[in-house]
């Protein structure tokens, strides 16, 4: 068994400064246009104080990112709804104010990156959000300089060319450069290595010492509890205090059953052969030659802007390879360089990084129904993803968490002779990632399909693991099994 132990650290910082209320909530109800009998928040009190960094957890689709949305502007000026209450705001109400105005002291950090992202280079991305709120050129390239110097990122580099979790990096520091003093970040630590996390947490927890006011909206307790003072659970619209942390985070904790395979074939699926990826001058991928035999469990793993996803794009073919070649023996109709057709991803399911580019039905229930091999194995996954309750949703209605399932329950649902999985378990509580990874081990087992997985989640990389590749700055590292996943 996988045990999630984690030690929490209660001295990480000490008490400096005045910690006056940030973000005041009064008796805070909404619920959505499209379906005024719910209501997502429920009377909610809630607040954050300047020089804390303050946790807001909870199982995924109770209303975390509602939360997000009603103390950054977005509901009601975007996002329509009934809502009740007050939202003080530096000690002002936000109520009928405009997102603009309540942007310059609060500073958001999405779930998706992709969509916050406008400019070509880092620099400009940066400066971009500077320029609206007025700072002088001068002041601007300082924050360039110290932003990027914070999250690690080369102020020259194209934003199109980065990894998930170098855009969720962007994506801060640009926050950062605006210098609003409260800071709000959902699920900031998506798509972050363990290293990339510390540093982000490490950063945030700097700047509430220097007196701002930060909240993260995170599922991966283990890592955020020991940065925080503050931590929040939200449960059917209600948010209380956590009195106990250490005690929270033990009771949030499951174990995840780390299931033993037996060798279903020694026929190599996908052969790798010097492959090679380029864009332009930059090398992404540098002569990476291993083997995936039919059956096995392969994860690959390595640090942000290393190569993972797009080596997983070049075995699903998606994108070809600049050099080398890769043979598959899935079918020999499909041949050996050729690209991705509608027949080949019968056969090879991709779950991609970001859920929204895979979700275009206008239900849940259509979603899966869409590819599904036949009506009783459709209904085979929705019971075992448990996912009855939102079958006649839309689909972007959805948490991101709930979002990830449906996606990996639609490719499942066609059941593919491989699955290819880019970051699975991102948006995951932990009561979900144990049904996930129980989920996708039960139906690798009965299939006997090939499962490749990018992750960077500790929580259960073992636990889906037969073969590990670790990646290092695009060159393969290393070969071996799980204990390279620990």
């Amino acid at each position: 068994m996988n045990k999630l132990n984690i030690e929490i650290n209660e001295n990480i910082h000490n008490k400096h400064i005045d910690e006056s209320v940030a973000v005041d909530i009064k008796n805070l109800s909404f619920c959505y246009a499209n379906n005024a009998e719910v209501k997502v928040l429920n009377n909610v009190n809630f607040n954050m104080r300047y020089g804390n960094v303050a946790l807001l957890a909870g199982m995924s689709g109770q209303g975390k990112s509602t939360l997000f949305s009603v103390i950054n502007g977005v509901i009601p000026n975007v996002t329509n709804g009934n809502i009740s209450g007050d939202i003080l705001v530096d000690g002002k109400s936000i109520i009928g104010k405009s997102i603009g105005d309540i942007s310059r002291v609060v500073g958001s950090v999405l779930q998706n990156a992709d969509s916050q992202i406008i400019q070509p280079i880092i620099a400009d991305e940066i400066a971009f959000g500077c320029e609206n709120i007025g700072m002088l050129p001068m002041t601007i390239e300082k924050k360039i300089i110290d932003s990027c110097n914070i999250m690690q990122l080369d102020r020259t580099h194209k934003t199109r060319t980065l990894s998930g979790g170098q855009k969720q990096r962007l994506i801060t520091a640009t926050t950062l450069a605006m210098g609003q003093k409260i800071i709000i970040l959902d699920e900031p630590l998506a798509n972050l290595d363990m290293a990339g996390s510390a540093m982000l947490m490490l950063s945030l927890r700097r700047l509430a010492d220097k007196g701002y006011a930060v909240l993260v909206i995170e599922h991966r307790l283990d890592m955020v509890i020991e940065y925080v003072d503050t931590v929040w659970n939200i449960d059917g619209g209600n948010i209380d205090k956590v009195e106990d942390k250490s005690k929270y985070l033990e009771n949030q904790s499951v174990e995840i059953e780390d299931i033993v395979t037996e060798k279903v074939s020694n026929d190599i699926l996908f052969q790798l052969q010097e492959v090679s990826y380029n864009v332009r001058t930059k090398s992404i991928l540098e002569d990476i030659s291993f083997d995936i035999c039919k059956g096995e469990r392969v994860v690959i793993v390595g640090e942000n802007g290393c190569g993972k996803t797009t080596l997983l794009k070049i075995i699903s073919r998606l994108i070809k390879p600049t050099y080398g070649r890769i043979d598959q023996n899935i079918n020999s109709k499909f041949g050996a360089r050729k690209k991705g057709c509608k027949e080949w991803y019968k056969d090879v399911g991709v779950i991609y990084q970001n859920p929204n580019y895979q979700l275009f039905m206008p239900t849940v229930e259509q979603e899966i129904l869409f590819n599904g091999y036949s009506l009783e194995y459709c209904q085979k996954i929705v019971d075992m993803f448990e996912l009855g309750s939102l079958l006649h949703r839309h689909p972007q209605s959805l948490s991101e968490g709930q979002k990830r399932k449906v996606t990996i329950a639609t490719v499942l649902a066609a059941r593919p002779k491989v699955l290819l999985l880019d970051e699975p378990t991102v948006g995951q509580d932990y009561a979900s990632l144990k049904l996930l990874i129980n989920n996708l081990n039960q139906i690798h087992i009965e299939e006997q399909n090939t499962m490749i997985t990018v992750t960077h989640d500790k929580r259960c990389v073992g636990a889906i693991c037969d073969k590990a590749v670790k990646l290092r700055r695009g060159i393969i590292q290393e070969v071996g099994g799980k204990e390279l996943t620990l």
